[in-house]
């Protein structure tokens, strides 16, 4: 576990998305609650029977506000609510994400385009509705910091991530377009492309184990763990990155940078002598 350094003291917040410890915001909570940070968790009201959000806010020290974030009668809910616990809010963190094409095995070439409509919804295009109604509250503390998380399937292809691909490189694409418009108040907002991690949702991935093995052959330092990536996300919740903005920040160990490496190099020798061999 990280010492803490205070780096968040006096930081007020709300941390979307955190359903179980598997959770990379669930993670990111224990950090900022370590770095002395108080928030209010949030998550969509299904999650009262998938997750065990109730321990992690009595860990905290947190109110929960169950909000489904693609609904904005409960956004505007959320943030009045919120501003009875919260004195200003300095910080979001969105962690939210659902593939339903994913999660029920339909093809990227036969999509149900219902479905992808909502992993839009879900996925991305919660975080423009999150920041939109944030700053309609009047809450939003200037200087603040939003950061949102994403995946390099945003920009490269991985199959079986599929429609999601397409989620996070529209959620990357509201990063950058609220930026411009949230810098005028010194608030900034960034997206941190997580290495692959076993996350509940991660896992629901066809053939996930196969993205994470082969990143972490890949990555000079391997993949990076949720511990790591809630460090580091806390680093971009600080004052420490006041000027940094409109970024998406690879946390992956180095993958963002690879061509090939020694490792998958051998993998790929000893699975082609296996077929010459055969």
């Amino acid at each position: 576990m990280s010492t803490a350094h205070g780096l968040l003291e006096g930081k007020q917040g709300i941390i979307f998305g955190a359903l179980n410890e598997e959770s990379l915001a669930w993670t990111i909570a224990e950090a900022a609650h370590r770095e002395g940070a108080s928030f209010v968790l949030s998550n969509a009201p299904v999650a009262r029977r998938l997750g065990s959000l109730d321990g992690l806010a009595d860990q905290t020290d947190s109110p929960i506000i169950w909000a489904d974030a693609t609904s904005d009668d409960d956004l505007e809910a959320l943030y009045e609510e919120a501003g009875t616990h919260l004195d200003q809010i300095d910080f979001i963190v969105h962690g939210i994400g659902m593939g339903v094409n994913v999660r029920k095995d339909v093809p990227y070439e036969e999509l149900n385009y219902e479905w992808y409509k909502k992993t839009l919804d879900i996925s991305a295009i919660s975080l423009h509705r999150i920041v939109h109604h944030a700053m309609e509250s009047g809450q939003m503390a200037d200087g603040g910091s939003i950061v949102a998380l994403s995946y390099i399937g945003a920009q490269r292809i991985f199959s079986k991530y599929s429609e999601m691909g397409d989620a996070k490189a529209l959620l990357e694409s509201i990063v950058r377009s609220w930026g411009y418009r949230l810098g005028k108040r010194g608030i900034r907002i960034n997206a941190i492309s997580q290495s692959p991690t076993r996350t509940t949702a991660g896992k629901g991935i066809a053939g996930f184990d196969a993205m994470f093995d082969f990143g972490e052959k890949l990555s000079p330092l391997g993949n990076a763990s949720a511990e790591s990536c809630a460090d580091y996300t806390v680093t971009l919740l600080s004052d420490l990155t006041r000027a940094v903005t409109m970024q998406t920040l690879y946390h992956d160990g180095g993958f963002s940078a690879m061509g090939i490496s020694d490792e998958v190099v051998m993998d790929l020798a000893e699975s082609f002598a296996a077929d010459t061999d055969a």
